[in-house]
Formats: structure tokens, C-alpha cells, sequence
């Protein structure tokens, strides 16, 4: 007997963490009565995350982040009659629209992914918010300055050491790696490679780039951290040398404006250039587009490839729009971010429930509550230590 299967069940059945976890919560109902809004990337593996929390017994109400949803992801959870308000979109205000809509059913824990959800939470506070996981360190970036204007548990995915070797070093750094080969079908042997940033995902990225024979230099503004990369055997050169001498330039860092039209000058005739961080700002893709010296765009749509020419000859190209380049075109499986998410979300739940238990060290050890001052939390992880209620 045959019978079609769907990449979706591919995934999901890659995913024996979630699967267990799914067991669980069908079990313990640790969601039974809640709603829970999702801003997080809508693709194949956010269904296994999504399914195990509606396991739990979870309401869900759901959108994806800008230019990352999934058609064909946005079907199926529809057919499961879960609500969605996505799509595929790069246009910043329909998506902000999305993310209102999501807000206005009053979810009683939210699942952020840059910040966004919490951010329109803490301009329209309704009561029964009760916290909820913000993926990135972008998020928390952005959350720091709201901390008491939000005054409850958000925990941070990001922080997780798993995440930071399992999914941030090792399986960011090999997608962004696929993307470039999925994007261009150029290899990689013998190209020079400038990495911005030598965070986690840096480190993967680079060490990818080098296993396939590509000359990688890295640039970091900590001292210390381009140290680390130095002694990790990497070229660590002057900013504007390793632009000028980069064959593919990829910004992994988090912060806006690491690339610009500032440094179009400097930029190699042929150049990639491709981005890793959460969001679109880290290359300046408009002033690109719109630099006087820009004589001609070429748009490769179906490749989402495009290639800017310059009056004195030179050419060089952006990825994804410089959009997150490894989901804007790769389909690499990463589902330990999605596990994170759902054992933490159910703690988030449980840490403001009365009579909650605190819960194991081993999982929450160095998760950092950012909203949450430590006195009113059952415990509280704050720089690695847990901090008891007294």
C-alpha cells in the first residue's frame, strides 16, 4: 500500500523531543483553558511546536515574522483549524497588522520572535497576560528597556545553552552555509568569507565556511571576542580590509547598519553579500538600492537574488533581500529551538499559577527572566543562580 506523504510529517516525525513532549502535555493539560499567541517563523518546523503546545491543551492564535512564512505551513494549520493571521509578506506594515490582530484576541501567554508581540503588548496592556518566551537576543534587546512597563515572566529561548551550541552554532551556522550554496550554486572553495559578528551563529557560520575550504576572516567590535576568533585560527582584520577583500560578506550580529551604503566603496566587484540576524537592518538594503551610483538592478525573482551595477563597472549582489537568508531559502530542519520553546512556555505558565513548583535546575539554569522582578517569582534565574522566594 502507498500512501502520500507531506514534508510536514517528515519533520515532525525528526522531531522525538517534541513528539515525547507532545505525550506529556496530552497527559498534564499544562495549557488546559489558555490561549496562547505565536510570533514566531511560520515554516515546517514551527508546526511540530505548535501541535505539541495545542496537545497541551492550548487555544492557539497565530503569525509568522516578516518574510518567512510558509505558504504551504499557513494551509496546514488552517486545515487544523488553528487560527492564523499570516502571510507571506515584506511589507512591515501588513505584517505590524498581522501582529495587532493576534495581540487583540487576548492571549493569556505569548510566544515572541524579535520582540514584537510583547512590544504591542506593552503599548495596549489588557488584563490576563500572564508572560510568555522571546526567541532571539534581538528580543531581548528590545524588551530591556520595557522590563517594568511589562512586569512579568518572559523567558529567553536564546539563553538556553543548548540552543546557543545545538541550534545557534552548529545548525544556524550549516543553513546559512546551505542557503549560500541553495542561492547561488557557486561553491565555496578558495572564496575569502568576512563574517560580521562571532557570536554562536558566527562562530557556526564561520567554521562552515572554512570546513568547505573558503578563507574566512571575522569582524567583532568586543576585543576579546575577536581574540577568541583570532586564536580560533581565523584572519581577524580591520573592518574596511575585510570588506574590501571579501568574495561574501555575511552579517550575523543582531545590530543594524553593519553593512551600508557607506561602504560602497570598498565593496569587491562580484560580491555577496548575505544575512544571518533576526532582522532585515543589518545590511542597508535601501540606501543600496537607491545610491546614486547604482546605475542598474537586476531582480532574479524566483531566485530572490539581486545584483546591483555601478557606474565605474563594478557588481555586486544581495541575498534574500537582506532578509534572514537561510529562511528565505533553505529548508534545513532545526527543531531544538522549538523544543525550548514549548518546555518553557509551559514554565512560564506554571510560574505564575498558584502553587506552582520551581522547576528542574538542569532546565532552567542560566534562562534569564527579563520582565520579572526575581521577588515576585515562585524562583527566579538571574546571570546562573537561582534566587529562592523567601
Amino acid at each position: 500500500m502507498h500512501r502520500d506523504a507531506t514534508r510536514i510529517e517528515w519533520i515532525g516525525n525528526s522531531c522525538r523531543l517534541l513528539k515525547a513532549t507532545a505525550a506529556e502535555f496530552a497527559k498534564t493539560q499544562p495549557f488546559g483553558g489558555l490561549t496562547i499567541g505565536t510570533g514566531i517563523h511560520l515554516e515546517t518546523k514551527t508546526v511540530a511546536l505548535l501541535m505539541t503546545l495545542r496537545a497541551g491543551g492550548a487555544r492557539l492564535v497565530c503569525t509568522g515574522n516578516l518574510n518567512s512564512t510558509q505558504p504551504s505551513t499557513v494551509a496546514f494549520l488552517r486545515s487544523q483549524r488553528i487560527t492564523v493571521f499570516a502571510t507571506q509578506t515584506t511589507d512591515p506594515v501588513a505584517h505590524h497588522k498581522s501582529l495587532e490582530a493576534v495581540v487583540a484576541e487576548r492571549p493569556d501567554l505569548l510566544l515572541d520572535n524579535g520582540g514584537d508581540l510583547f512590544t504591542i503588548a506593552a503599548e495596549s496592556p489588557y488584563a490576563g497576560l500572564l508572560g510568555g518566551t522571546e526567541e532571539t537576543t534581538s528580543g531581548r534587546t528590545r524588551l530591556l528597556p520595557l522590563r517594568e512597563k511589562l512586569g512579568m515572566p518572559i523567558l529567553i529561548i536564546n539563553d538556553s545553552p543548548i540552543k546557543q551550541f545545538a541550534e545557534n552554532r552548529h545548525a544556524v551556522g550549516q543553513s546559512l552555509f546551505e542557503s549560500y550554496m541553495r542561492f547561488t550554486n557557486r561553491s565555496t572553495n578558495g572564496k575569502r568569507v568576512t563574517v560580521f559578528g562571532y557570536g554562536a551563529c558566527g562562530k557556526g557560520t564561520a567554521a562552515c565556511f572554512r570546513n568547505a575550504f573558503s578563507s574566512v576572516s571575522v569582524v567583532d567590535i568586543d576585543p576579546v571576542t575577536a581574540l577568541e576568533a583570532n586564536l580560533d585560527g581565523f584572519s581577524t582584520p580591520l573592518r574596511g580590509a575585510a570588506i574590501s577583500s571579501a568574495d561574501v560578506l555575511v552579517t550575523v550580529t543582531g545590530v543594524a547598519g553593519i553593512v551600508t551604503a557607506a561602504d560602497l566603496p570598498l565593496i569587491k566587484d562580484g560580491a555577496i553579500l548575505m544575512n544571518g540576524g533576526h532582522f532585515p537592518h543589518e545590511i542597508d538594503v535601501a540606501a543600496f538600492r537607491q545610491h546614486p551610483d547604482v546605475v542598474r538592478i537586476d531582480r532574479y525573482e524566483a531566485d530572490r537574488i539581486e545584483s546591483l551595477h555601478l557606474k565605474d563597472g563594478r557588481c555586486f549582489h544581495i541575498l534574500g533581500g537582506g532578509h534572514m537568508a537561510n529562511l528565505v531559502r533553505a529548508r534545513l530542519a532545526i527543531p531544538w529551538s522549538r523544543w525550548t520553546s514549548a518546555s518553557r512556555c509551559r514554565r512560564a505558565a506554571s510560574s505564575v499559577s498558584p502553587g506552582a513548583r520551581s522547576a528542574p535546575r538542569a532546565a532552567l539554569f542560566r534562562c534569564r527572566r527579563i520582565s520579572m522582578p526575581w521577588w515576585q517569582a515562585p524562583i527566579s534565574i538571574w546571570r546562573g543562580r537561582k534566587v529562592r522566594q523567601t
